[in-house]
């Protein structure tokens, strides 16, 4: 049997949600087995559920809520740095708190994870995620064969050691990252571009 299809209108219209209920529905447990023989006559919590008139539909949240919770995810355009983009954001909303998740350098563009005021919390747990990143490389010559490129990249794998520029904002020292996967997307063969 299919469901019928709600529109928007009418999930904005209702309320959906369990309104509270004042009685206690009654049970008849003398005929359930013997450990769980008159459950009703015990002396503990009732067993119903009973909302609490907090929280609000989705739909008619209001948006300061959205904004005190709120996860931004921002597709920084290369040039300001993400400080810069993080402070811009907490101006613009008027909050007191924001955070990132890891700091895109200024001429990078890319997703950047902006978490505002009770979500800053959760910052952590996104800065140990793994990063995925495409880039476009110009070769100063043709290839005769595409594969060779595609197998060199495919060196590029695992444990590599790598120091990051001298104008970086983080530590200049010998560091290694693991990489689990490097691999050509396209290759452009009269413009000698691979992705």
């Amino acid at each position: 049997m299919e469901e019928p299809v709600v529109s928007g209108e009418e999930q904005a219209d209702n309320d959906y949600l369990i309104k509270p209920q004042t009685f206690t529905p009654s049970l008849d447990t003398s005929h359930w087995p013997i450990l769980l023989k008159n459950y009703d006559r015990l002396n503990a919590r009732t067993g119903h559920y009973t909302p609490i008139p907090s929280g609000f539909s989705p739909l008619k949240r209001p948006f300061e809520e959205y904004i005190r919770y709120g996860i931004i995810n921002l597709d920084k355009p290369a040039n300001p740095s993400s400080p810069e983009v993080v402070a811009w954001i907490k101006r613009i909303l008027r909050v007191s708190k924001t955070g990132h998740s890891g700091t895109l350098n200024p001429k990078v563009p890319g997703s950047l994870i902006v978490c505002i005021d009770r979500a800053t919390r959760l910052v952590k747990s996104q800065q140990g995620a793994g990063k995925e990143y495409v880039c476009i490389a110009r070769l100063h010559s043709s290839v005769p064969d595409v594969a060779k490129v595609a197998r060199a990249l495919e060196t590029l794998t695992g444990a590599l050691f790598q120091r990051p520029p001298l104008i970086s904002a983080v530590k200049t020292q010998l560091r290694i990252r693991i990489i689990y996967e490097s691999k050509l997307l396209e290759y452009d063969m009269q413009r000698h571009l691979k992705y």
